[in-house]
């Protein structure tokens, strides 16, 4: 009787504890079953594309292939062997600038370089030669030989007449991550970065598009998918981006890359008269004038032959000043720097208006820009 009932509690607990093993793992019965069961989700239809989505890729489509990635190297020598070989120095972005093969990029991104190499979108590798750079405006141009099917150059616009708020469409290789496109506004115009002490370059675009190390050099784009601008340089406390770029203004680009092909060089427009911007802000803390005074006029210059006058000095240490420039094409001219910028917008051969200040009087000349130098 007793063998029975403990039998009979055996048993219970038995299927108590199997029920409750059952119960515990049904859970993952249930997950294998939906498991063989699985099958992809259906697809919901997305429809098209938004017409501004539509419009970037097509601009990246049309434009991509005219963007080049640069890599410079730096001649090295070996102090045992006196053997030279180069090593990778840095890489960069460009974009193709006509059907001659010239390929646009910063001064930056090849000042150094003992070799540069840029490759097209498509994967083919060239060697490049320097054309010509100017520092004072981190512009240089390259040139490579395409046999077959070289690269369209970009469309080029206009930056005198941007506004605050336009679309900006940049591509470029930064970190060397290639052909990278990123999009954004034109935050600011007018503005103003100091590369060195002796490289102030102006009038820059301001752009809220993402810019980082290896897009230097390469194309800021309109919305009609026109080169607007250079990418040059971020304002970045860290050294990546942070919302804050720059580019040189197309306008700029455009009046000196012409020179560079041509003459290897930037030709420096001039009055034909020399000026010193130390010796002039001490003469008019001395002589309280407002404008540039003119040391000496260059022999055979068109200021020598309109006339214009450089200091004279006397025996005695005394001077009478000479013109002093106070107007260029109407523009108030008040330190050197502000001259030099003024004759920056124009090229050798523009004929200015120039107002000096002579003995109390003001007098107008037109002025032919040539060489500075030359």
């Amino acid at each position: 009787m007793q063998d029975r009932y403990f039998r009979r509690l055996f048993a219970t607990v038995a299927a108590a504890a199997l029920l409750m093993t059952l119960w515990q793992a049904l859970p993952f019965l249930e997950i294998l079953l939906v498991t063989q069961n699985a099958e992809p989700r259906p697809v919901t239809p997305r429809g098209d594309l938004a017409a501004d989505e539509r419009a970037t890729i097509e601009l990246f489509e049309r434009t991509k292939n005219s963007v080049v990635y640069i890599a410079t190297a730096k001649a090295v020598v070996d102090p045992w062997t006196r053997s030279i070989y180069n090593i990778p120095r840095g890489t960069g972005s460009g974009f193709v600038w006509d059907e001659r093969g010239h390929v646009v990029t910063n001064y930056h991104v090849i000042e150094g370089a003992s070799e540069a190499r840029v490759r097209l979108s498509d994967g083919r590798d060239y060697h490049a030669v320097l054309v010509g750079a100017s520092r004072r405006h981190d512009l240089a141009v390259l040139r490579i030989n395409v046999p077959f099917k070289p690269p369209a150059p970009l469309m080029i616009g206009s930056s005198h007449d941007l506004k605050v708020g336009q679309k900006t469409f940049a591509i470029g290789n930064p970190f060397g991550l290639d052909w990278t496109l990123t999009t954004g506004i034109v935050s600011a115009l007018g503005r103003t970065m100091a590369e060195s002490r002796d490289v102030v370059i102006r009038d820059l675009i301001q752009t809220d598009a993402a810019i980082n190390p290896g897009n230097s050099g390469g194309p800021l784009l309109d919305s009609a998918g026109r080169l607007i601008g250079v990418n040059t340089a971020i304002f970045s406390p860290s050294g990546a981006y942070a919302g804050i770029g720059f580019a040189i203004p197309v306008d700029t680009v455009n009046r000196i890359v012409p020179q560079l092909i041509a003459y290897g060089k930037y030709l420096e427009p001039s009055l034909g008269v020399e000026v010193d911007a130390r010796v002039n802000r001490l003469a008019r803390a001395r002589l309280g004038f407002d404008g540039v005074m003119i040391l000496r006029v260059l022999p055979g210059s068109s200021a020598q032959k309109a006339g214009l006058r450089g200091i004279v000095l006397y025996p005695d240490g005394s001077f009478d000043p000479g013109d002093i420039i106070v107007a260029i094409d109407g523009e108030p001219v008040r330190t050197v720097r502000e001259m030099e910028e003024i004759l920056d917008r124009h090229a050798v051969g523009d004929v200015v208006k120039v107002e000096v200040a002579r003995g109390g009087r003001l007098l107008k000349f037109d002025l032919m820009l040539e060489a500075a130098g030359g």
